[in-house]
């Protein structure tokens, strides 16, 4: 029999249970609740989930379904239309109430409130909260009432408004209704690859709160005290590697904003030590409010005059900068060791970004577009500014004239060549001083080392000297124009 006082909580990128609003709303009716995910990649407009974040959610919710279970409750999947398939449970089960968190895409947004109007329009109570942010996007304003396009000074803001919510409590149990509603199952949505291109992932992460939870409590006891000189050496485990679990709400940042401070303040060191580590939190909340602000920017240029930049269209160059196949070490090594795992090291990724965007002078949407289907962490807001910040044409964007030289940010970052040596193995027999350029090497040191440049690894696709002037030249254009 339909329980005419149940809820349905609708979970969308915000798949755990800890600190929870919608869910907390909805356990505070003091009523049963129905959880529920909708799969509707046709609502996403352009940017449904790339293939390797398909990989991820499905675990995600296999994870999700765990811990509902665990609580005496159960995840409900559908597939379909969202307010469509809401309509169908509430006919089916007799609820009165839906609750959400909130997304800020510009298709989540125009989708989530077509669902809302709808379902009120039904006579149902529909609320959606934050459930994904320190703060709301239109919460940070500028001393004019506008939105921030720095950071510095968006970060300054953020650190002058109120602190950021404590997390919720994680319920201990979710009353389920009399009788549950039929479910898709997770295997039925077909998420993961047909063709098996996944074993580095599996070698790689484990989706889900549980050990989201975990990999920021291993974090902690030395991490957020080195992140400062450790975040930028893709040779080592400096960074939390949390994106993905940010991204898929596995942890909200209001956990691990909380975490971090009251793990700081438990220290004998200043608390400041932490600060580089937030200030990345401060980054992706800047995102937020950057693609909230200005929808059209995962595809336009935020300065207009961008729009007419030369950019060049060649196949090949792309296909080599996709593959790791471009001659330059540490940039081959960031686009294979993407292709294994689903991830990036972020400096990699600036650097991988500036030889497509200014080495080559291939557009950066082609490179938001190729880490949108290969990242476990393709987020939106955060993919639209870090392309934009690369090629210059974005808010708080990195001057043009600043180009990432492949070979002597290797040797600053690298200086061991571990980290090529791991994903370009063809060179691992290079001596230190030719790892990053091993077209300098003497042939006595190439046959040493078992490599025929041309064959076994590929010489560089362009000359980085010549790619930088016409780099700067191609600016002086659009200046001029």
């Amino acid at each position: 029999m339909p329980d005419s006082s149940a809820s349905i909580v609708w979970f969308r990128r915000d798949l755990r249970v800890a600190d929870q609003p919608a869910l907390v709303a909805a356990l505070a009716r003091g009523k049963p609740v129905i959880p529920v995910f909708i799969w509707s990649p046709e609502e996403e407009g352009r940017w449904p989930e790339g293939a390797a974040s398909r990989w991820w959610l499905h675990f995600s919710l296999l994870g999700l379904a765990a811990r509902l279970q665990s609580l005496g409750s159960r995840l409900i999947v559908r597939q379909g239309a969202s307010l469509s398939e809401l309509q169908k449970l509430i006919e089916e089960t007799g609820a009165s109430a839906v609750f959400w968190n909130r997304r800020y895409e510009p298709d989540a947004i125009r989708r989530d409130t077509e669902v809302k109007a709808g379902l009120k329009a039904d006579g149902l109570l529909a609320e959606s909260y934050n459930g994904n942010l320190l703060y709301e996007p239109w919460e940070i304003k500028s001393k004019t009432g506008g939105p921030y396009k720095v950071f510095t000074p968006f970060s300054k803001a953020c650190l002058a408004h109120a602190e950021p919510e404590r997390p919720l409590a994680t319920p201990t149990r979710i009353a389920a209704p009399k009788s549950w509603p039929k479910s898709v199952p997770i295997e039925e949505l077909q998420l993961l690859p047909a063709i098996k291109w996944d074993s580095g992932f599996h070698a790689t992460w484990q989706p889900g709160c549980d050990a989201a939870e975990q990999m920021l409590k291993d974090f902690l006891p030395v991490g957020v005290a080195q992140y400062a000189d450790e975040r930028n050496r893709p040779d080592h485990a400096g960074t939390s590697r949390l994106s993905p679990a940010l991204h898929f709400g596995e942890i909200s940042p209001r956990q691990v904003w909380h975490t971090v401070c009251d793990h700081l303040r438990e220290q004998p060191r200043s608390p400041q030590i932490g600060e580089p580590y937030l200030r990345q939190l401060l980054w992706r909340e800047f995102a937020h409010h950057l693609l909230f602000h200005f929808p059209q920017t995962p595809t336009e240029p935020l300065r207009e005059e961008f729009s007419r930049f030369p950019w060049l269209d060649n196949r090949k160059h792309l296909r080599a900068w996709q593959r790791g196949m471009t001659g330059y070490p540490i940039v081959d090594a960031g686009m294979r060791e993407l292709w294994a795992t689903g991830w990036m090291h972020n400096r990699v990724r600036m650097i991988v970004a500036s030889f497509l965007v200014k080495d080559l002078l291939l557009p950066w949407q082609a490179g938001a577009d190729w880490f949108w289907d290969t990242l476990v962490d393709a987020d939106l807001a955060n993919n639209t500014l870090g392309w934009q910040w690369t090629a210059g044409c974005g808010a708080d964007a990195a001057p043009y004239f600043r180009i990432f030289n492949p070979v002597s940010q290797g040797e600053k970052f690298d200086p061991d060549g571990a980290y090529v040596r791991r994903w370009v193995p063809e060179l691992a027999e290079l001596p230190n001083e030719w790892i990053y350029q091993p077209w300098s090497a003497p042939p006595m040191a190439l046959r040493e080392a078992g490599i025929k440049l041309g064959r076994a690894y590929p010489r560089p696709i362009v000359d980085h000297g010549e790619a930088r002037v016409r780099a700067l030249e191609a600016l002086k254009q659009i200046r001029q124009s």
